[in-house]
């Protein structure tokens, strides 16, 4: 079946594997909620979307509640989120979320695996025109009216409104909404009784690059190594499907 298959069915194995590593990036943004707004989850909606997402993903709920505990300690760790912009090779943008407790290992992590895989770091900003920053948020979709329900969304923020299929193959109700859009949304959400399975602000991006399916397998070799790095957060592209 070829090379490119065999790379899918390991990618495959390898997001499974990620379960642990995605657990530590929920740990730590719960960690970072905590610290910029208190332990109390009503009154803290970063602390509470994080705790949403961990219970999207299945995180057991004594590794959530230890680190709300852990982020009211004097000695847990404070973070500084940087985002690294660059390229991988054939062209294809590519955007790193990082939350660190040292900036000098992060970069030097960074700069190196773009090195190592014939990619190139770019300057802060560089992407603006690639990547915009949307209010992402995902529901069971049932046998609800979505039409409808974009009507009673727009006043909230509302861009877009689809559904897709997940990486279990089951329908996801999709919402975007604007950067500044995602406290209003999120309520609007909530008010309209609807469970939001995750809530989050992505990088989505305006134009993307045709690669080959065998060009795609270079790129992912940069994609899955800073996703395997501990402080990185999130890796976006703009490789076209």
């Amino acid at each position: 079946m070829g090379r490119a298959f065999e790379f899918r069915k390991e990618r495959k194995f390898k997001r499974w594997a990620k379960m642990a590593v995605q657990f530590t990036r929920l740990g730590k943004e719960i960690v970072m909620a905590v610290k910029a707004g208190g332990s109390d989850v009503d009154n803290n909606s970063r602390l509470r979307t994080a705790v949403q997402n961990a219970k999207a993903v299945n995180m057991p709920k004594d590794r959530v509640e230890a680190a709300i505990k852990r982020a009211t300690s004097r000695d847990e760790k404070d973070y500084e989120e940087i985002v690294y912009e660059g390229y991988a090779q054939f062209g294809v943008a590519i955007l790193v979320e990082t939350a660190t407790d040292n900036l000098n290992r992060t970069v030097a992590n960074v700069r190196s695996y773009f090195t190592k895989y014939g990619g190139t770091l770019g300057k802060t900003g560089s992407l603006d025109f690639i990547f915009s920053r949307k209010s992402v948020f995902t529901f069971d979709p049932g046998d609800r009216d979505l039409e409808e329900l974009e009507f009673e969304l727009i006043d909230a923020g509302l861009e877009d409104l689809f559904v897709e299929a997940n990486e279990e193959g089951q329908d996801v109700a999709v919402v975007h909404a604007g950067y500044e859009h995602f406290g209003s949304m999120q309520k609007a959400l909530e008010g309209l009784g609807i469970e939001v399975k995750s809530a989050k602000l992505e990088r989505i991006p305006q134009s993307t690059t045709a690669v080959t399916e065998e060009q795609s397998v270079e790129v992912f070799k940069i994609i899955d190594r800073l996703e395997e790095d501990d402080d990185v957060q999130a890796v976006y592209h703009n490789m076209a499907e």
